[in-house]
């Protein structure tokens, strides 16, 4: 696959972003992010944040969105704010844990979850979901959230895989993303363990992740940064930025 975009998971400059959203995002341009994917507006329409990223050179990847706001009563205004922001990936950020705490909890949301990918693809979108280390324990019939939804969707839904998700899950920081060819359009790199640690420099085995992204179908991979140890968000997503480009040879 050719250039892969670098896309920075705007959850990580959470404590920043109210502040000066347009301003944040001109920063993590200027540090050579390419795409951003949002989580939360902080008070601005998607218009507003698509004409600051046109201006400062992003491209959205696509968003975290609640499954509360892909229901009948919202649903259209939240194609209204991906076609603004250009963007066709819709990414449920998390699963509450009663869809997902038992094997045929979880069979009963892969139901819904394909019945709304049909209704988001009909609409010229796409839909996935995000997972985080529940997802990724074994449930009371031995599979995993990950393995009964990936197999009881459509193969055009999106499986965003997270690397330090996957390792605090117990899970192979890897083979997941193997497993399921094609249907990880977008990757989350993160780092482990949560305690600030920059991509690169903890327990993710990086070159085995970005050399699995080809057989995932990788368009864009994600950096996200929960923790910042003795550094600030800003801080913190820029060394990462600059330990991946490393990796890629960039």
């Amino acid at each position: 696959m050719g250039h892969r975009p670098i896309s920075l998971q705007l959850y990580s400059l959470r404590d920043d972003a109210p502040k000066d959203f347009p301003g944040i995002l001109k920063q993590v341009a200027e540090m050579g992010y390419e795409a951003v994917e949002f989580a939360g507006y902080h008070g601005h329409t998607a218009t507003e944040l698509r004409s600051v990223l046109d201006e400062v050179g992003l491209i959205c990847s696509g968003t975290h969105t609640g499954i509360n706001l892909l229901e009948e009563e919202t649903i259209e205004e939240t194609f209204a704010t991906h076609a603004a922001l250009g963007t066709k990936n819709i990414i449920i950020p998390w699963l509450p844990l009663e869809l997902h705490s038992t094997a045929d909890a979880t069979l009963k949301t892969a139901e819904r979850l394909t019945a709304l990918t049909e209704k988001v693809e009909a609409a010229g979108f796409r839909l996935g979901f995000h997972a985080h280390d529940a997802d990724m324990k074994p449930l009371d019939d031995g599979r995993s959230t990950w393995y009964i939804l990936a197999e009881n969707t459509p193969s055009t839904f999106l499986l965003q895989f997270d690397t330090a998700n996957a390792l605090h899950g117990g899970s192979d920081p890897v083979q997941p993303l193997l497993d399921f060819p094609g249907r990880g359009l977008t990757v989350h790199l993160k780092e482990y363990p949560f305690d600030g640690t920059p991509l690169g420099e903890g327990q993710v085995p990086l070159d085995k992740v970005l050399a699995a992204l080809d057989t995932a179908g990788s368009e864009f991979v994600v950096i996200e940064q929960e923790q910042y140890g003795s550094r600030t968000p800003l801080e913190s997503v820029e060394v990462c930025l600059k330990n991946l480009k490393a990796a890629l040879g960039r």
